[in-house]
Parts: structure tokens; C-alpha cells; sequence
């Protein structure tokens, strides 16, 4: 029996590193407070030029924009399309169908953010 709890407590213990590991990779990626706001832009907007998609996230400087832009490409969430048979170069910035596999987890954090708005607004009066 001992041996059997041991083992078990083995096992829950290797699956929560694993979800733990698996979690901390996945805000690693889309943490901070600007790469989800990118993503969601980028998936509503379709294609879309860069100071359109600064107008569109307030308060987000120029500087962090191009960073995070850039992390989201590396990471294969973006793709920046070049169009130089046009003068002035155009360039626009377009979200990946990798990028689409977040939906679920945007629309799940959405739908959490609402009740704990709800949840906060309640138990102030």
C-alpha cells in the first residue's frame, strides 16, 4: 500500500512539472502585456500596416510595437509581408493560421475575464 502511494505521489508529481513546464512555455511565448492585444488585432484585422496596428493598441509605443512584432514572427505568430514593387515599400503585417490556434485559449481567457469582472463587481457592494 505504502509502495502503491509512493508511486502515485511519483506519478502526480512528474505530470504537474510537465503542466507546470507546459504553462511557463506558453507565457514565456504570449506573456506580457502586449503580444495577446498584437494577436487579437492582427486576427480581427487581416492584413494591416503598422502605424494602423499601433492606432489600434493604445498606449503602446512605436519601439515595443517593432520588439513584439518581432518575438511574434520569431515564434511563427505573425508574418511580416513585404511589398516592394510599390513606392513608397509597403509593409504589412499579417496573422498565421499557427497563430489562429490560439483562439480557443484567447476566447477561454475572455470568457474568464468577464466573470471575474462580474465576480469583483459583486463582492464590492
Amino acid at each position: 500500500m505504502e509502495e502503491s502511494a509512493i508511486l502515485n505521489n511519483s506519478e502526480c508529481t512528474r505530470k504537474c512539472s510537465e503542466n507546470l513546464s507546459a504553462v511557463e512555455d506558453a507565457i514565456y511565448v504570449i506573456g506580457g502585456k502586449w503580444k495577446l492585444k498584437i494577436i487579437i488585432v492582427l486576427q480581427e484585422s487581416g492584413n494591416i500596416r503598422f502605424n494602423e496596428l499601433q492606432r489600434s493598441i493604445q498606449g503602446i509605443s512605436a519601439r515595443v510595437l517593432s520588439n513584439e512584432l518581432k518575438d511574434l514572427e520569431l515564434n511563427g505568430f505573425v508574418k511580416r509581408v513585404v511589398h516592394a514593387e510599390q513606392t513608397p515599400v509597403m509593409v504589412e503585417y499579417i496573422s498565421t493560421d499557427y497563430s489562429r490556434t490560439l483562439e480557443p485559449v484567447i476566447m477561454a481567457l475572455s470568457e474568464w475575464g468577464k466573470t471575474h469582472k462580474r465576480n469583483i463587481r459583486e463582492d464590492a457592494f
